[in-house]
C-alpha cells in the first residue's frame, strides 16, 4: 500500500491531494492569480490530511510537480516537499508538470491524436511538450514562441488537443483544422498526479533530497519595481 501526499504549485493553481494506492482520497486547491501559495500551501496540506483521515506519519512519500512553470511557485512547492521529507524521513517523488496537465484529456485507445499541454510563459512564449494518447512523451519539453507553423508536424497527420492557460496564445494564431482547443482555464492539478506517482513509488524512483531542484527550463528574470 502507498499513501502519498501530492503538491502542485507550478502555476496560479495551488493544489494538494492525498492518494492511497493510486486513488485520490482528498483534493484541496485554489486558483489565485495573486500566487498566495506561501500562505495557502501548508493549510491545504493540513486540510487534505484531515479530509483523508490521516496523520503525516502515515505518509509513505511526498510527491511534487517538478516544472516547468512559475519560478516562485516551483520553489515554494519543492521547498515544502523537501521539508516534509526531511522531517518525516520519507522519500521524494517528482512528476513532470506538463504530463500532469496532459492527463486532463482522455482519449480512446483507437484515437491517434496528440495532446499538447501549454503553460503560459512571457509574451507569446509557452512551455510545451507533445504526448500521445497513452501520455508517452514524443517531443521534449521546450520554451517556444507561438507562430502559425507551431506544431505543424503533428497537425498535418492527426488532431491535436491543446490544453492549459498557454493555449489561449495559440488560439487565433494556429488555425489548422486539426487544432482542437480545450477549455482554456485548465491548470495542472494534484488530482492527476496519483497514477504516475504510485508507479514511481512501486519502482523506487525517488529523488536525491539534497540535490533535487525544480525544472525551471529558463533562467529567472527579475522585474524592477517602479518605486
Amino acid at each position: 500500500m502507498s499513501t502519498l501526499l501530492h503538491i502542485e504549485t507550478s502555476t496560479t493553481n495551488c493544489s494538494v491531494s492525498i492518494s492511497v494506492d493510486g486513488r485520490v482520497d482528498a483534493l484541496v486547491e485554489q486558483n489565485d492569480a495573486g500566487y498566495s501559495h506561501a500562505e495557502s500551501l501548508h493549510l491545504f496540506i493540513i486540510q487534505a490530511l484531515k479530509t483523508a483521515g490521516l496523520d503525516r506519519s502515515q505518509l509513505d512519500a511526498v510527491v511534487v510537480s517538478r516544472g516547468p512553470g512559475s519560478y516562485t511557485g516551483l520553489r515554494i512547492g519543492v521547498s515544502t516537499a523537501k521539508g516534509i521529507c526531511y522531517a518525516l524521513d520519507k522519500p521524494l517523488i517528482a512528476v513532470d508538470t506538463l504530463v500532469v496537465l496532459a492527463r486532463q484529456i482522455h482519449l480512446e485507445q483507437t484515437d491517434k491524436s496528440y495532446i499538447v499541454p501549454l503553460i503560459d510563459a512571457r509574451r507569446m512564449e509557452v512551455y510545451s511538450a507533445v504526448y500521445d494518447r497513452d501520455y508517452s512523451q514524443i517531443r521534449a519539453t521546450e520554451a517556444e514562441i507561438i507562430g502559425p507553423e507551431s506544431f505543424s508536424k503533428y497537425l498535418e497527420v492527426a488532431k491535436v488537443y491543446f490544453i492549459g492557460d498557454g493555449a489561449a496564445k495559440c488560439q487565433g494564431v494556429i488555425e489548422h483544422e486539426n487544432a482542437i482547443f480545450q477549455d482554456l482555464v485548465h491548470y495542472p492539478s494534484a488530482n492527476e498526479m496519483a497514477e504516475i506517482a504510485t508507479a514511481k513509488y512501486k519502482a523506487g524512483d525517488f529523488e536525491d533530497l539534497a540535490y533535487f531542484e525544480p525544472f525551471y527550463l529558463k533562467d529567472f528574470i527579475g522585474i524592477k519595481t517602479k518605486k
